[in-house]
């Protein structure tokens, strides 16, 4: 059975260069001290062997300090472990010869790792400097340190390979992180956004037709036992809209817009001329045009004042007109949910119109 945390775990971009693995790739390194060492035991005897021994190990010691603050993060002073280890790397050439190149190649890879933009500089140098210096130094009776030139260049290519990778996971891990938070950001307005338009479409009806039912209960008639059965069964509709909408599973369509707006206007004493039928509107415009027919008839009864309003309808556009109070407070008016609407008209790649009509009156139009 997979523990709970296991494909999280297993997913992580940085696994490569965490834990365990730069573990080991850092100890890994302390082979070549060790080589030294046998460089070491090779050429000398007696004191200068122990001498030998002593840089060689003092040089392990520094390198594991070293590695250890980097691991904790930036050191307080970043040149002073390389110097150190530059100094012991001096002090081991005349007692190991060539074999002392192992301990450059532990500088050089982490210098290149450290400094990348002079990482090519650093390799080439060391790698020509193993090669010349055992030639050039006749005592060692040694000739070019070929091999050390070639473990040098692959050691250092690989731990700079090594950190390129570990750089491109955080980045990668940042860029995630980025997304995900865009994600709760954009999901956050999507409801914020969602609510507004269903509770100011709702509200307003049940305030509609709540106040139709109390005049009606005033003067007795029956129909207001009707109109408060509507009220009642308009809020549970949107209560479960609501909850839709939080769960993003709700849907919008034209057809049940239209079928709402003619009820609301009914209620509000509107005259409604809406089309009978939503078929000259393609499927993939049904739910945005269904957005536009339910805010811009929620404005027509909260602000217009009118006595009739008509909804047209065509394949590529949506328009809603009145004859209310017009740039008094008709569809145009700069709420929230006419903000919301554009923003939904412009993800769609459509344009919003809205504004005055002559002599009287106000027009909503959106046209993909």
């Amino acid at each position: 059975m997979q523990a709970p945390g296991a494909t999280a775990v297993s997913r992580d971009p940085q696994r490569w260069s965490r834990g365990w693995r730069r573990t080991l790739l850092a100890a890994g390194m302390l082979a070549y001290p060790a080589v030294t060492a046998v460089g070491v035991a090779q050429y000398n005897a007696g004191g200068a062997r122990i001498t030998g021994f002593a840089v060689v190990a003092a040089f392990c010691v520094c390198y594991v300090l070293g590695t250890l603050a980097a691991g904790r993060g930036a050191p307080r002073h970043p040149a002073l472990p390389f110097a150190v280890l530059t100094v012991l790397f001096l002090a081991a050439l005349p007692l190991a010869h060539e074999y002392a190149f192992f301990l450059g190649t532990v500088i050089v890879a982490f210098a290149a790792l450290r400094r990348r933009r002079y990482a090519a500089l650093l390799i080439g140098t060391g790698a020509v400097a193993a090669v010349v210096v055992p030639w050039a130094v006749r005592p060692w009776h040694s000739g070019p340190g070929w091999l050390e030139a070639v473990a040098l260049v692959f050691t250092a290519l690989t731990v700079s390979a090594f950190g390129e990778i570990a750089q491109s996971n955080q980045a990668l891990v940042e860029a995630r992180a980025e997304v995900a938070r865009l994600a709760r950001q954009t999901e956050r307005d999507r409801i914020a956004r969602d609510l507004h338009d269903l509770l100011g479409h709702s509200l307003t009806v049940i305030t509609v037709k709540s106040g139709l039912a109390r005049k009606l209960a005033a003067t007795g008639s029956e129909r207001a036992v009707d109109e408060i059965t509507e009220v009642e069964q308009l809020s549970r509709r949107t209560l479960a809209d609501v909850r839709a909408a939080v769960s993003g599973y709700r849907e919008v369509t034209l057809a049940g817009e239209l079928a709402r707006g003619r009820e609301l206007l009914r209620a509000a004493g509107v005259e409604a001329r809406l089309p009978p039928t939503t078929e000259p509107v393609g499927v993939e415009q049904q739910e945005l045009f269904g957005w536009v027919v339910r805010e811009g008839l929620t404005n027509v009864v909260r602000h217009a004042r009118a006595t009739r309003c008509e909804v047209i309808l065509t394949e590529s556009a949506v328009e809603i007109r009145d004859d209310g109070a017009g740039a008094v407070g008709g569809t145009g008016g700069a709420g929230n949910g006419l903000a919301g609407l554009r923003e939904r008209v412009a993800e769609a790649g459509g344009v919003l119109e809205a504004g005055p009509v002559a002599p009287r009156g106000w027009r909503l139009r959106v046209a993909l």
